[in-house]
């Protein structure tokens, strides 16, 4: 890979659930999750997370972040400010995970995916309902209005919704998420 930048997907959520959705949801896109990145909260920082995307296979490398809850900035925030930092990684987008925080720090997305699969331009809630407020809620995400990113696309608690992204069967809504970045991104795969 050389001096090239690393394509990265940034996502606010770590708990196990969500870890195995997102490595599912990465399989179906042909794109590489960071499961050590998994932790509620982020056990890693952000440097030892670089070095890891550093290693991945291939592009474009999903890592996830989390704050438990955490008010103000956490260990996830805190990781996340740090990837974005980095001079070896371009973020084509974030997952903004909805939670039942209502810290007041919402996100900006630029759409969202529901829990039946469709793309709206609302926030949704944690259970993956469009919502009327105008920034998705969740415990890492308070950062993301602060940033720079190509696109910002909202979703419920991942691997969630009252079973429709169940990893078993799929992980359909994540899977949809993902898709939903990479083509707003212009992220262009690399030819085997």
């Amino acid at each position: 890979m050389g001096d090239k930048k690393r394509n990265v997907i940034l996502v606010t959520d770590g708990d196990p659930v969500a870890r195995r959705t997102l490595e599912v949801a990465a399989r179906n896109i042909g794109a590489r999750c960071i499961s050590m990145s998994a932790g509620n909260p982020s056990r890693m920082n952000g440097q030892q997370l670089v070095e890891l995307i550093k290693t991945a296979a291939r592009d474009p490398v999903i890592v996830m972040f989390d704050d438990k809850g955490v008010e103000g900035q956490g260990q996830g925030e805190r990781a996340l400010l740090e990837v974005y930092n980095s001079p070896d990684i371009n973020i084509l987008g974030v997952l903004a995970v909805a939670s039942n925080a209502n810290c007041g720090d919402g996100a900006r997305v630029d759409v969202s995916v529901t829990g039946s699969g469709a793309v709206v331009k609302e926030p949704v809630s944690k259970e993956g309902n469009a919502t009327r407020g105008k920034e998705l809620q969740g415990d890492t995400v308070g950062i993301i209005n602060e940033l720079e990113l190509p696109v910002v696309v909202g979703i419920g608690d991942i691997g969630k919704m009252n079973g429709a992204d169940d990893y078993h069967y799929g992980a359909s809504v994540t899977t949809r998420a993902l898709q939903e970045i990479i083509e707003r991104s212009g992220f262009k795969w690399e030819q085997k």
